[in-house]
């Protein structure tokens, strides 16, 4: 018997790295679990199947796809209990060359980063109250700390941060409001950063780079806090100590 049984959860952006470790772990608690991308549809539905779930292909950045993720989530579910907005996005941009930031990267990541979660969140707001549900947002030390793989990144997950705080403030006491601000994880996205992750080996006290399973763990300690709403958890092995 999993500690979730007969619940529900939403990971968007689930179709690889943190979003798929945290489909996985929640499967493996009972949950019934909808896995979303955008892209990487094969994937999604590879994992859909494996965890015994739903794959729901839509853009969280708009508003109209976000509405839709939840009411098909809702509906293949019957309800939901857990939602983990994990979708995101970024470029890469050294922080020194301001030119090199577009107005493009700012909409296109503040709308998947930010945005995206405001969207797929209000659409969950019915369903989440119905079942003292709770909500996770996947943020970043790059929004705590001057680093991270660009400017508008660091910004969207600042913002995050905040958002996060504000919804737990607005949404109590039925549904709560937390965040997971992961350090460097080895994800497809970051298999090439060979020497940002022997920084971080170098660097942080727990001498390695974090894998999808450790953010899935803080995830899912997350969603077994019902005393906890409102805080920024950072995994990132001490990195920023």
């Amino acid at each position: 018997m999993g500690r979730l049984d007969g619940k529900a959860a939403l990971v968007t952006g689930s179709a690889s790295g943190i979003g798929a470790a945290a489909a996985r772990a929640l499967a493996a608690e009972g949950a019934k679990v909808v896995v979303n991308s955008v892209h990487s549809v094969a994937e999604g539905m590879a994992l859909a199947d494996e965890v015994g779930g739903y794959y729901i292909q839509a853009d969280v950045s708009l508003e109209a796809d976000a509405l839709r993720l939840v009411n098909e989530a809702v509906e293949f579910c019957g309800r939901l209990d857990v939602l983990v907005n994990n979708a995101g996005t970024t470029r890469v941009i050294p922080f020194t060359d301001l030119d090199a930031v577009t107005d493009e990267d700012w909409e296109r990541i503040l709308g998947v980063n930010l945005l995206g979660t405001w969207y797929v969140t209000r659409a969950a707001v019915p369903a989440l109250r119905a079942h003292r549900g709770c909500v996770i947002n996947v943020t970043s030390i790059a929004g705590l700390r001057a680093l991270g793989s660009s400017i508008p990144y660091g910004v969207s997950k600042a913002a995050l941060n905040h958002l996060t705080r504000q919804l737990a403030h607005a949404l109590g006491p039925e549904i709560r409001v937390n965040a997971v601000a992961p350090g460097l994880v080895d994800t497809p996205w970051t298999a090439d950063w060979d020497e940002v992750r022997a920084q971080v080996r170098a660097t942080a006290p727990l001498r390695r780079s974090g894998t999808p399973d450790d953010i899935a763990a803080a995830i899912l300690g997350l969603v077994f806090a019902p005393y906890t709403t409102g805080s920024i958890v950072v995994a990132d092995g001490g990195l920023t100590l």
